[in-house]
């Protein structure tokens, strides 16, 4: 039985461990470095250095890495040793304040969107003291921000890091001005859910297409999926919950707040909820927490899919990022308190949020735009591609009623009466969830729910600081050149909402009639990842990062190119794999069967059975017809694909994957599925829906 208290962060260089192991002086020196974002000294990092050092030795750890998060989406990692040669040929183990600031990783071979020529190899680790070091096989990790040669920001860490110093700078203005002097820093906060699918590693690797690219590309609907809705919360099985209980473990030995987990809707899928944190170090362990899902997956015989949608015609996968802001001094300045409008602060963050949304619609959905994201948003189990805001009724009312400029009393929470005796009754929340919404405020938080399982949350979050950031900005300009604070206050949440109501919608967000409202409201309608894209490198959103020094102009661009790139290479992956597929597995399996068929056919006939009617004929026919619409579609994709890269530019090569190549792949895969219904279960090469699911 796991002793949950002496387990958590067992394995993490934390504040208290710190506090223990540090000299006084030096422990405070550093929480003040870190607190108020001050350069750190070389003597203090040699100190740091070397007492980090000695209690990773002691936890077993024999080297040290410095752990970034390049533009790939994933995690880098190189490793060194912490021994250093003596003259008589013994080591010592050691490690130097220099060692723990900077590294110097070959930032050649990282994708840089044609910032750096692949001859220019020089980049630079440097360690984020906000996030703690911690302990991952054997190897002391250091999180750090990385950089090319010529200071081009090459990693999701720094922009967010500068994206949270920026909404703290503004929030804080705001909040002076309105008179709450005692706060002096805002944190951006986050509580991801991720969910993911577990399948058995043996039947994983019978699938060609889920090992290259972690999506079934052919696939016929199985018997029964999810409409019975009983997997929805659902007991969850023995073999799932001992890999829950090691996962659980494994996190909180890192420090993770691994805090809920259930079965989602769709069969073999789950999710897994931590505890907010600030978003920096919410970040650095989300992305912990995909890569432990999968080695712990695997020391159970099964393999977690992070992919969006792995399998068709099932509900894909999520991440839903719960988003607040906190003072320093214990505020959540999105808690609308028990009389919202009555509460100036809240409206006024309210409406710094309202703006940002539906000014900067378009970076919301660049910030979750994927190939594989492509085919979960819109669908049953994910908000549509539009953006839009969903306030729940008592705080629409709110709204309406400063925009209309009537009173309006807040509504006293009501009771629910469970109509049972030995039951409790319970005060009911003001407002119920709409699951199609994008972006839901849900008590005292935004939950954002367009990302996708596989994401890294830096892109999103670097958003969403942002856009609040300019926009409580501009709020803290006026209210700095105010005379009457009061006054201006209620002027500037009247104006702001009145200007952005077209974003709020509280209603079905799947439904035909939403997207025919939404395109008379103006809001923006990106359906695919080529649509969106793009607009990352709109004027506007140009002029937004450059002027908040989030990015230059250069690193959008270069970061627009690279996920434009990584779109077409997505899916030219998928297209080949379903070439080979079809020409070494389908197509083979279906021949097969097919002799099997005309033999039997064969059989009859010699005997002198009229066999023109025949079931074995029937299906020969079926099946042959079939097989030849495979192999001419398989023959159309594979041309399709020599063309993909005969425009030079990216965008455009986007256009194509979106236009003709995804086309090509349906229509294969419609011929591909529907060989699976008839040929014979014993002649079929990889394992089904029904095998992988149940």
């Amino acid at each position: 039985m796991t002793n949950v208290p002496e387990t958590f962060g067992s394995l993490v260089f934390n504040d208290s461990v710190m506090k223990e192991r540090l000299p006084k002086d030096i422990y405070k020196s550093l929480q003040k470095t870190i607190k108020e974002g001050l350069k750190l000294d070389i003597t203090l990092a040699n100190v740091v250095a070397n007492a980090m050092k000695d209690w990773a030795i002691e936890k077993g750890a024999t080297h040290y890495t410095h752990w970034f998060q390049p533009m790939t989406g994933v995690t880098a990692e190189k490793h060194d040793s912490f021994i250093s040669p003596q003259s008589d040929g013994s080591i010592l183990m050691e490690f130097s304040g220099k060692e723990l600031i900077q590294g110097e990783p070959d930032a050649s071979s990282f994708p840089s969107g044609g910032l750096r020529a692949t001859f220019e190899a020089r980049g630079y680790t440097a360690w984020d003291p906000t996030s703690y070091a911690f302990i991952k096989e054997n190897s002391l990790c250091i999180p750090t921000a990385f950089c090319s040669y010529g200071g081009e920001v090459l990693d999701k860490k720094t922009p967010l890091l500068r994206s949270m110093e920026l909404v703290s700078k503004e929030a804080v203005r705001v909040l002076h001005a309105i008179g709450d002097k005692e706060v002096t820093r805002v944190a951006s906060t986050v509580g991801p859910e991720q969910e993911y699918f577990l399948v058995d590693k043996e039947l994983f690797k019978k699938r060609k297409d889920l090992v290259y690219t972690g999506r079934t590309l052919f696939g016929a609907k199985p018997p029964k999926g999810q409409e019975l809705e009983d997997h929805y919360f659902g007991a969850i099985k023995p073999r799932v919950m001992a890999y829950m209980e090691e996962l659980n473990e494994e996190l909180w030995k890192l420090g993770i707040y691994a805090k809920t987990e259930h079965n989602e809707v769709a069969p073999s899928q789950h999710e897994l909820a931590p505890i907010f944190s600030t978003t920096n170090l919410a970040t650095d362990h989300n992305q912990l927490t995909m890569e432990i899902m999968k080695k712990v997956a695997d020391r159970h015989g099964l393999v977690c899919l992070l992919h969006e949608k792995p399998f068709a015609g099932v509900n894909g996968s999520g991440k839903h990022n719960n988003w607040s802001l906190g003072t320093n001094t214990g505020k959540n300045l999105f808690d609308p308190s028990k009389k919202p409008s009555e509460n100036k602060q809240f409206l006024l963050f309210l409406a710094a949020v309202i703006k940002a949304v539906d000014d900067h619609q378009d970076l919301l959905r660049v910030s979750v735009a994927s190939a594989g994201n492509d085919h979960r948003l819109g669908a049953n189990e994910a908000p549509p591609a539009i953006i839009s805001i969903f306030l729940g009724s008592e705080l629409e009312e709110v709204v309406k009623a400063i925009v209309s400029g009537t009173s309006r009393k807040d509504g006293e929470a009501a009771l629910m009466i469970t109509g049972v005796d030995t039951l409790p009754d319970f005060m009911k929340d003001t407002t119920d969830r709409n699951r199609t919404s994008p972006f839901a405020f849900t008590g005292n938080k935004f939950e954002f729910r367009s990302l996708g399982s596989s994401f890294s949350i830096s892109g999103p979050n670097i958003v969403l600081n942002t856009i609040m950031a300019d926009a409580l900005s501009e709020i803290a300009d006026k209210l700095e050149a105010a005379s009457d604070i009061d006054a201006e206050i209620a002027k500037i949440v009247k104006e702001t909402l009145t200007a952005h109501m077209r974003i709020l919608f509280n209603g079905n967000n799947y439904s035909e009639e939403w997207v025919i409202e939404a395109e008379k409201r103006g809001l923006l309608n990106l359906k695919t990842t080529a649509d969106a894209l793009p607009y990352f490198i709109k004027d506007k959103n140009i002029k937004l990062f450059t002027k908040h020094k989030i990015f230059s102009e250069s690193e959008i661009r270069s970061r627009c190119e690279l996920l434009l790139e990584g779109y077409c290479k997505q899916i030219n992956i998928e297209a080949l794999t379903m070439v080979e597929m079809s020409h070494k597995e389908i197509y083979p399996a279906a021949a097969a069967y097919t002799k099997v068929l005309a033999d039997s056919a064969s059989s009859k006939a010699a005997l002198g059975i009229d066999v023109s009617s025949d079931s074995d004929v029937v299906l020969l026919k079926k099946i042959s017809t079939l097989q030849n619409s495979l192999s001419q579609k398989t023959a159309t994709l594979e041309d399709v694909l020599l063309h993909l890269y005969d425009s030079e530019g990216a965008e455009e090569q986007a256009d194509y994957v979106r236009d003709t190549v995804l086309p090509a792949m349906q229509e294969l895969r419609v011929s591909g599925d529907e060989l699976e219904t008839l040929v014979g279960r014993a002649y079929w090469p990889y394992p089904t829906y029904g095998d992988l699911l149940f």
